[in-house]
């Protein structure tokens, strides 16, 4: 049996978003060259597998300039959090402003600080105002059922399910259910 689709959402381009706030210690910057191994670190620390340079260069030529962010620990220099701003332009997400790979380290001296949010909100302003001086909509993102501090991180931020008419139902179920196991009620879908 296959694996469904991935779950998309969408953050409307008139919503704004909560302040992005770290933590003493931490600084939020954007991707600079160098940082590639620490990146790579931090994917596997996610739990994103093994990532190196061919892993990586399909992604890296979609970055949006400028929204490839790292939130780096200040004491060691290394990167704990990140995310990027990326272009994919489909029927239904003509802006092609997509966030991905959220990562964040879950080691207990970085786990549960506010970074992955601060990262978040930072790429998905970063996107937002890129679309707004082009003329272009709403940032869009995939991601996964079980990933749920993921989309609670995301439905706290303010994006929505998207939900794609040819599989409508089938969607509008697992949506449900993902509220359900958030324990959160859920909106009309």
């Amino acid at each position: 049996m296959s694996s469904p689709a991935q779950l998309e959402m969408i953050y409307p381009p008139t919503q704004a978003l909560p302040p992005v706030r770290l933590p003493p210690g931490y600084a939020l910057r954007p991707w600079q060259p160098g940082d590639a191994e620490g990146f790579y670190r931090l994917m596997a620390r996610a739990g994103f597998g093994v990532w190196d340079a061919a892993r990586l260069a399909p992604w890296q030529a979609r970055v949006i300039p400028g929204t490839w962010l790292l939130a780096v620990h200040m004491a060691s220099g290394q990167p704990v959090a990140g995310a990027m701003g990326l272009t994919d332009v489909t029927d239904s997400h003509p802006a092609g402003l997509e966030f991905g790979w959220l990562a964040g380290d879950p080691h207990p001296d970085h786990a549960r600080r506010g970074l992955g949010r601060a990262v978040c909100a930072a790429v998905t302003g970063t996107l937002l105002a890129t679309g707004r001086g082009r003329g272009r909509g709403h940032v869009h993102l995939y991601t996964e059922d079980w990933r749920l501090p993921a989309l609670a991180l995301y439905l706290s931020l303010g994006y929505r399910p998207f939900i794609v008419p040819a599989a409508a139902a089938a969607l509008r179920e697992r949506w449900r259910d993902i509220y359900a196991r958030l324990q959160w009620p859920p909106p009309a879908l």
